[in-house]
Order: structure tokens, then sequence, then C-alpha cells
């Protein structure tokens, strides 16, 4: 059984989810076991919204029948009739799983809405179910207690003990009443995740700015203006232009546009997502989430939500994770002063030629920025982006999934496996022998329905216990599509983000385990980006570039001299980085550092103060301000979790040390050594043991400083 969340057998919702599943309906096709080539593939030419409720609550009834039959199975406890069998569970609920998310995520619209609004409480409850049942707690904890005993591998002592930790973590040894109480919780906080979400896209969708004449363009490269020209013409505004609300169109226009009461207008649309005090103001749903959570640490026996959180993280403690961020917090605001300043000489020289006087603004900040890097290092990021096609920096990063693990990625004709959107496109991964190792999905472009940012998924996961099962993985993205026959170019930092995301997909597709909630990505939520963190080093690689930054006119390789460029001002702007990605890093945990069961906090002014507090710099506004704050209110997974980028973050450069302080990007047995210990092991072993098995010694802060630039590089 995957994701044991923290969720009591209700017969209530036994007897509901029974008699959904005795009735055979059209919902069955999302049941069913997979049919199609590489051991079936989604049917996703047949789901549609009506049927994801039907078929998830026939999926929960089903699964609670089977681990009904594994709690009173009248044979002593073992791994093999409890926690294999548990393993072996729900299947038919993760097949529909998967469609349901991956229309919340990206074919959402009023229907699917509607559905998540219904079920995710039901959800809640289920999740509930399972970790409260006190039978199938009592053998998985006999099975627990002779783990070491009983002739069990080394993967099996620690599934067994992963299990049982999220049992216990989840409420299993409370009091019946606190038990309920905590059901109850559980129900809240998932509508009230769904609602911050949903109310989230709204503003994304339905919030942005028009351009109206040509002079609104100014500064903007014509691969921007033609995309959202493009946008323009599918909202049916013809002649016009539209800058939506998302981060990929929004980022470019701050840098690029020299129309400074325009970068106003987008930059307050943007950070106000969530936060415009009507119907899908997030900030009453983010105060009482944080109230919930609070009660609910409370009631596991933890001081605070964040303390419960990272108890099974890396980090261990809240105080681990926040002495990190302060090491670091210091030096990055040093940093955006110098910053700052080079960025108010530059706009007090175009005053003294006639030019307004002004002081750098948010709003200026990424523009100024990039009018200092040209001054300084002589780039203009506009020079990379004909370099930047999106299709040959897919190749580029088949080219080192190739070279570093030996992976092969060959495209599948249109129409050969189901897609959920004429968009999406599919790859079959194969390893250095030719055999299968799974297969890739790619969702590049934004479009209405679909969640803003970039991400991974993993529709089915590695495991060999029961046969030898291959995965299936996606990257999203949210890039603006060209005109027909027009490649897609992206700016650097998309790129980035881009080989981000292939690291996680990479990590799921390198997955070599038995059972599959200890495949793949199932890790902790601190190590979980040191994968993907650790691709992003590959992207600017000389072999990379040459190959595949190609001019999207004449084909000639990006010229060395503006490698250089890219190289020499590797650090830049990295205090802005830095400062924008910390503060919100730091006001998570101080939120859930913060928050009581018997007190609301009024997210606004909380933010305020704790900025404040800080010292944030005015200049700046935190990456993902609290209202649309989607990685630590539309769910669990990032709260008090946030930091978990800077942690991963230290591991990644001190990892690239190992690569640049030896034979380089390409070296063979260091690449090896990363797939053994890091990539394939997925959660079978400790994430630190993993690293050090990898580097020989524990991580150094150093190297991260170094990476960022605040300290001298090493000699």
């Amino acid at each position: 059984m995957r994701q044991l969340l923290p969720l009591l057998m209700s017969t209530t919702l036994l007897a509901t989810a029974a008699t959904a599943a005795t009735a055979a309906a059209p919902q069955d096709t999302l049941l069913q076991p997979w049919s199609g080539p590489y051991g079936g593939v989604p049917p996703f030419d047949r789901a549609s919204p009506a049927l994801l409720g039907p078929a998830l609550e026939a999926g929960m009834a089903a699964h609670l029948a089977e681990l009904e039959r594994i709690a009173n199975d009248p044979a002593p406890p073992s791994f093999e009739n409890t926690i294999a069998a548990m393993e072996r569970s729900g299947r038919a609920l993760d097949r529909a799983s998967t469609v349901y998310y991956i229309f919340g995520s990206s074919l959402s619209d009023a229907a699917v809405q509607q559905v998540e609004r219904d079920i995710e409480p039901k959800l809640a409850a289920f999740r509930d179910s399972i970790t409260q049942n006190e039978k199938l707690f009592r053998r998985i904890a006999a099975v627990y207690e002779t783990r070491t005993t009983a002739g069990l591998t080394a993967e099996q002592q620690r599934l067994t003990w992963l299990i049982h930790r999220n049992f216990v973590r989840a409420g299993a040894s409370l009091e019946p009443a606190a038990k309920q109480r905590l059901a109850a919780i559980n129900q809240s906080l998932a509508g009230l995740f769904t609602r911050f979400s949903q109310n989230l896209l709204a503003d994304e969708n339905d919030r942005h700015t028009v351009l109206d004449s040509a002079a609104d363009l100014a500064g903007l490269p014509e691969s921007l203006r033609s995309g959202f020209a493009v946008e323009a013409e599918r909202r049916g505004l013809h002649g016009k232009w539209v800058v939506t609300n998302t981060r990929s169109a929004v980022e470019p226009f701050l840098t690029y546009s020299s129309r400074r009461e325009l970068r106003e207008r987008v930059w307050r649309v943007f950070v106000n997502r969530g936060d415009n005090g009507d119907a899908r103001d997030n900030n009453a749903i983010i105060g009482e989430i944080l109230q919930l959570r609070a009660e609910r640490a409370g009631l596991l026996g933890y001081p605070t939500h964040a303390h419960w959180r990272l108890e099974d993280s890396m980090a261990r403690t809240p105080e681990r994770a926040m002495d990190l961020m302060r090491a670091v917090w210091a030096p990055a605001v040093a940093r955006v002063r110098e910053e700052v300043a080079d960025m108010q000489r530059l706009a007090d020289a175009e005053a003294a030629a006639g030019g307004e006087r002004i002081t750098i603004e948010p709003w200026d900040y990424r523009y100024y920025a990039e009018q200092v890097r040209k001054a300084k290092y002589d780039l203009d990021t506009n020079e990379l982006k004909p370099y930047l096609q999106l299709e040959k920096l897919r190749e580029g990063m088949f080219f080192v999934a190739a070279e570093l693990f030996g992976m092969h990625f060959v495209e599948l004709p249109a129409g050969s496996v189901p897609v959920y959107h004429p968009d999406v496109r599919v790859w079959r991964v194969d390893d250095r022998d030719g055999k299968l190792v799974g297969l890739w999905y790619f969702d590049p472009y934004a479009r209405p329905g679909k969640q803003s940012g970039a991400w991974m998924n993993a529709y089915r996961s590695q495991e060999r216990f029961d046969g030898d099962v291959k995965t299936i993985v996606s990257n999203n993205s949210n890039f603006t599509e060209g005109r027909d026959g027009e490649p897609v170019l992206i700016s650097w930092d998309d790129a980035v983000t881009l080989f981000h995301e292939f690291g996680h997909a990479l990590h799921g597709l390198a997955s070599d385990v038995n059972y599959p909630s200890v495949s793949g990505t199932n890790v902790a939520r601190d190590y979980v980006e040191f994968p993907s963190q650790l691709l992003e080093h590959w992207l600017p690689v000389k072999e990379v570039l040459e190959r595949f930054a190609v001019h999207y006119r004449t084909g000639e390789p990006i010229p060395a001299e503006l490698v250089a460029k890219v190289e020499r001002s590797r650090t830049f702007n990295q205090g802005f980085a830095t400062v924008e990605y910390l503060a919100g890093a730091l006001v998570d945990m101080q939120l859930h550092l913060a928050a009581r069961a018997d007190a609301r906090i009024a997210p606004d002014a909380f933010e305020r103060e704790a900025l404040a507090a800080l010292g944030m710099p005015r200049e700046i506004v935190m990456r993902h301000r609290t209202p649309q704050f989607g990685h630590i209110f539309s769910g669990d997974g990032y709260s008090a979790g946030y930091y978990s980028y800077l942690w991963s973050d230290t591991l990644t450069a001190d990892a690239w040390e190992a690569f640049s302080a030896g034979k380089g990007a390409w070296d063979r047995d260091m690449a090896k050594r990363l797939r053994d210990h890091v990539f394939s092991v997925g959660n079978t072993v400790d994430p630190a043991d993993g690293y050090r098995a990898f580097r020989g010694r524990d991580p150094q802060i150093d190297a991260l400083m170094r990476k960022r630039g605040f300290m001298p590089p090493a000699k």
C-alpha cells in the first residue's frame, strides 16, 4: 500500500463505499488493470470527470475490503501476510487516483472541481480508516517487533519500520475520542486544501493583463510578443496581447518590459493572487488550516505541526532547519544590498540623462538586474534565448540521461498510447541493453485549467516483488506555445527548471527496488529535491551547450564567448534568488511554529511582521506570498518543509564539487556511485547513509556558500 498518510474505521464509510462497489458501472474503466503495451498504460482516452467520483468511492471500498481481510487473517502476523499483503492492496484505487490527480492538476474545470470538493473529505476519512484500524495496526506492530529476528532483508526491515512509523505518526495509538477528533480535523483540512487550490487556480486563470497597443510591448523580445499574441487570440482578443497570471509569463515580462507602469500592474496582479479581499481570498482559509494543524499536532503529542512534520525528515527538528536558513540569510541579505545599490546607480544615471527619477521597487528588480547584468558582464539574456529551444533542450536532457545512466529515450508515435490532452507526448525509456525502463510523458504548455509552475508525477511506481513492474513518470511545464511552426524559445531560468524537473523524472526512472512504497521519489521531503537540483548542473556543461544550445534559425551552436559570459555571471543576482526563496521558507516555518489550536493567525499581518523582524529588503517579496503558497496550503506536503530546497541544495552543491573536483561532469565512476546510492535506492536506506555511501562523508555547507557566491571559490 502506497503513501500511508496521516489520516476510524467508519462503518458508515464502509457501507457507503461497499454499495458503490457492488454495481458494475462505467467507472470500472478507471479501476481495472491497465491494458496495452509496456505493462499497461493509463486509459486517458476513456476517462471523464463523471467517472472520477464513483471510481474513487468504489476503489476505496475495494481497498478497505482487502485491508479487512489482512486485519482478520487467522494466521500469525508475518511480513508476507501483513506488510507484503498491504503492498499488494489498493491497486484499483491507485489506478483511479492517478487519473483523478491528473485531471485536478492539468484539466481542471467546473466539473472536476466539484468532484474535488465532494471527494477530498471522503478520501481523508478513508485514510483515517486505514491508519486507525486497530486490528490491522496490531498485526503491523507484531511484524515490527520481530523485524530484526525474522530473517527479513534490509529493504523488508525498512519497509516494515516505515509503515509502523507512519501508522504511529498518524494516530494509530491514540484513544478512541482522540482518533475521532483527528479524523474530523483531517476531513476539514481536506476541504480547506481544495478550496485554497481552487481559489488560486481561479486567480491564475481569470486575472491577466491585456496589452492594447504595440507601444505596450516596448523592450519585449519577439518570442514573448508572439506568445502573448497567441494567448490573446485564444481568448478572443484579436490584435491585442495577454500576459497570463503565471510565473512563466510574468517573470519574463518583468525582466524585459521597459514600461514601468505596466511592470507594476502585472506585478501587482501576480503577487496578490489569493489576496484580493473577494470570494477567492485565501487568508481566512489559511488561518483555519494553521489552527487545525496545530490541534492535530497536539493530539499526536507534538509541540507544533513543524515538529511533527520534520520528525521523519533529514533535518529531524525545526531548530536544525532554522539554523541552516539563518546561516544563509544574513549573507544573502548583504548581497541584496549590493545588488540594489548597483541597480539604483544605473537608475540614477538614467534620470541624469533625462529619464524618470525612481527608487528601485519590487517590480523594478528583475528589469534593472538585467540592465546591471549587461553592464557588468556584457551579457544580455535575450542573447541566450535564440539558442534555448525547448525541443533541443529536451534532447539535451536525454543526452545527459544517456551519458550518466545509460537511459535512451525513443518517442512513441502519436496515438500509440492514450494521452489526456493533445499537447502530451510519450517516450519509451530503455537501458543500455535495450530493455524497457519505463515511459516518460511530457506536457509542456500552459492552458486554462492547468495549475501553474512545473512538476513531476509518477503515474506508476517501479516494483518487482510480485513481478517486474516498470514505472511511468511525467514532466509538466507551463511554457507559452508559439505560433504554428515556430520553435518555443525559453529563458535560461526556465531551462534550469526544465532540467530540475527532469531530475525528478530520472529519480523515478532509475528506481531499482522491490516494494512500491519505497520506490523512486518516495523519500524524505528534504532529500527528494537533491537529485533534481543536482541535474541542473549539467545544463551549462560545455558538451550539452555545444550540441543542444543551437540558434533556432541558423543551427549554429551558442558562441563560446557567450557561454563564458554565462559562467562569469554564474553567481550574479544570487542575493535576490536566495532571499526571495528563503523568506518564504522562514515564514512557512515560523507560521507553523507559532500556530496554536486556541488562536487564529491573521496571515497577512503575520507575513508583514515576520518579514520586518527578519529585515526583509523592501525591494523583494517572497517568491510565494502566503495567500498563494500552494506548496504549504494546498496540502500537507511541503508544510513546514519549504526549507527542503535549501537543505537539498546543501547536498547538491557538495555532490557537484565531487564531480567538478574530480574527472568532471561525465565521470562514469562517480555517476555509477550516484545511481547506486542515490537515484536507484528510493527509500530503502536512510538518506544520510545513502549520501555518505555516495560521497564518502557527510555534506558540508561551505560548498553551498561557494555555489551562491557567498564565499570565495575553493582553491
